[in-house]
């Protein structure tokens, strides 16, 4: 175990030391790009050349794996309660770096093991899973919920400044990726990713991360010990199992999931949905800009007071903008329908970075945090796994990509119900 004072004892400057605990929480977001979608997009025409595969193979591949690695985050919330934010978040890191590593040679492994497309596909399949769960997964959830242990008064404000500069990290990473593979060739940016993550961050993040103020004698916000009473309490901690016995835990967790099903699969059909509208792939990319400045502009503001206010309005107000933007997705072919898209789903992702960040820790307490969070992270990994294959089933057997925007406009409205009937006990912070 390594000292608290070792390289340098918190207590000297705690609410630096908070600083410090969100500079990592933030890097852990990025680092796990690898394990994004964006990330490993970026490779999917490489992988169908090298792999010998078919999109629809590399495609089925990182959906079974994606889907896969949603049924066992919940239990890798459980690993989060027990070890604690540091071991997690450099233990995933370092799983992480080593998955990317393992797709950088699937080709070679393959190769020792006969070749067959049946054995490309299998481990194709597992990188994928590799990746999607220690990345998008396990370290993001855990680099979450440190931070949320290290703030209470600022929590919503400091989990909104981190979200503007994750959200630019993430716009500009296939940008840095393709800069990486014309640089190194691909294998060399897998490489370079996979070691800069598995061992130059995990090492960081084991040295300077501590799992929370109580660890290193500290209170949250940097307050100091004798200043006890002024720090707001928690709600009652619950387990996993009590959770997911409130209508609480579910509507929050579905409308989250909602989000990730329907803007997965917006982003990953973004060409083709635009183009049944007859818009081309200049607009449809550009599309990105506009909802990019909205959502950043509406996680601000909503960061700056969400810490006064119930969290409720904000929810609400997430599904009814969501609602709009599925609105101007039905009606793309008209250019009222393509602002109202970029503002409902721009503004919709900016209160889903709000909600997402507080909800669960906010109502169900901070003793088995991971285990609820890692539970509804489970379920909105596996909804953006399926929703870009519910979009194109939509068009094989409905015709069209707007009778997919229609039917989660319904579930979108009936979430909004739900939303506003739920009655939600939350204490307001002073």
């Amino acid at each position: 175990m390594i000292p608290v004072n070792w390289p340098f004892d918190p207590r000297r400057s705690p609410i630096f030391y908070g600083w410090v605990v969100w500079f990592f929480s933030t890097a852990g977001f990025l680092f796990s790009i690898p394990g994004q979608t964006m990330g490993m997009a970026v490779f999917t025409d490489t992988f169908i050349e090298v792999l010998d595969l078919t999109r629809t193979q590399v495609s089925m591949a990182y959906l079974i794996g994606t889907v896969a690695s949603s049924l066992f985050l919940t239990r890798a919330g459980h690993w989060y309660d027990l070890y604690g934010g540091r071991i997690m978040i450099a233990g995933s890191a370092a799983a992480l770096g080593a998955m990317v590593l393992v797709i950088s040679g699937v080709d070679l492994l393959s190769q020792l093991m006969g070749g067959s497309t049946a054995v490309t596909f299998a481990l194709l399949l597992l990188a994928f899973f590799g990746v999607r769960f220690f990345g998008q997964g396990v370290l993001t959830s855990c680099s979450r919920n440190v931070l949320l242990l290290w703030f209470v008064k600022r929590r919503g404000l400091v989990s909104g400044i981190r979200s503007v500069f994750v959200s630019f990290g993430f716009a500009i990473a296939p940008l840095v990726i393709a800069f990486l593979i014309t640089t190194f060739g691909w294998r060399g940016a897998l490489w370079f990713m996979g070691l800069t993550v598995g061992l130059g961050f995990a090492l960081m993040a084991l040295v300077f991360i501590r799992d929370n103020p109580a660890s290193c004698g500290l209170q949250a916000d940097g307050d100091a010990p004798s200043d006890q009473e002024s720090v707001p309490a928690e709600a009652p901690s619950k387990t996993l199992d009590q959770a997911r016995r409130s209508p609480i835990f579910w509507i929050y967790s579905l409308s989250l999931g909602m989000h990730a099903l329907f803007g997965t699969a917006l982003v990953f059909h973004v060409v083709a949905v635009f183009g049944e509208s007859g818009l081309s792939a200049d607009v449809a990319f550009g599309y990105f800009l506009p909802a990019a400045v909205f959502s950043t502009a509406s996680n601000l503001i909503a960061s700056s007071f969400v810490d006064r206010q119930k969290l409720k309005p904000f929810l609400v107000f997430m599904l009814a903008v969501l609602s709009c933007g599925a609105v101007g997705l039905i009606n793309l072919d008209q250019a009222w329908g393509y602002w109202l898209l970029a503002a409902g789903f721009g503004i919709g992702g900016g209160l889903w970075g709000v909600v997402s960040n507080l909800a669960f820790i906010r109502f169900f307490g901070p003793l088995h945090l991971g285990a609820v969070s890692g539970f509804n992270a489970s379920i909105s990994v596996f909804a953006s796994a399926i929703g870009p294959a519910a979009f194109s089933m939509a068009v094989d057997y409905l015709g069209s990509y707007n009778a997919a925007a229609k039917i989660c406009l319904i579930m979108l409205l009936a979430l909004l119900v739900a939303a506003l009937l739920i009655r939600q006990r939350e204490v307001i912070r002073p």
